[in-house]
């Protein structure tokens, strides 16, 4: 209903903001990520979500399109809300947000305070496709050394290795050379243990 407001930055706040339209202020419900990219000039243009309950309308206000975009994304799951999907928006950046899930990178998602590990993969499990879709997977920047290094290190148990004994020698590899696929470093792996 109302997708962006520009006017004049009344208040700012780190969880809120307040902006004047016309004569008339609004509300807005922002994260961490959003109050640190506002400027302080008087002049404004942020983008809105207005999401409407039962007892209550809720302005929520992002810094750009793509908070907006992973925010509306995180509270069409099950199990997080408006305030859980703004916490994870605080904590993390939409950037790190869309890469952990694109990656199922299941610890940064919990790290969030209020997500549990079924939180976390139902997060992954329901937006991995949908994620991928709003942003180019080529955007996605692969976490190369930790997601690689954790493949790497399953597969490496998989064969029979002691994940200690893997780990050096996995450490060693990338030490030489951050950049290794995942199929590189295990096929360096091998040859060292």
């Amino acid at each position: 209903m109302i997708t962006h407001l520009r006017g004049k930055l009344v208040e700012k706040n780190p969880t809120y903001a307040i902006v004047e339209c016309n004569g008339v202020g609004y509300f807005l419900n922002i994260s961490l990520h959003t109050f640190s990219l506002l400027p302080d000039e008087e002049s404004i243009f942020i983008y809105t979500d207005l999401l409407v309950k039962e007892d209550s309308h809720t302005l929520f206000g992002f810094a750009d399109r793509a908070e907006r975009e992973v925010f509306r994304l995180l509270i069409s799951v099950s199990g997080v809300g408006a305030s859980t999907a703004r916490t994870m928006l605080s904590s993390l950046s939409p950037t790190d947000v869309r890469d952990a899930i694109a990656n199922g990178d299941v610890p940064t998602i919990q790290s969030v305070k209020g997500i549990g590990a079924k939180t976390a993969q139902r997060v992954i499990l329901d937006l991995k496709d949908k994620i991928l879709k709003v942003y180019d997977m080529g955007e996605v920047s692969q976490q190369s050394n930790n997601t690689n290094k954790e493949e790497a290190l399953s597969a490496l148990e998989v064969l029979g290795f002691t994940r200690k004994q893997s780990e050096k020698v996995v450490d060693k590899v990338l030490s030489q050379d951050t950049s290794l696929s995942v199929e590189n470093i295990i096929k360096q792996a091998l040859k060292n243990l």
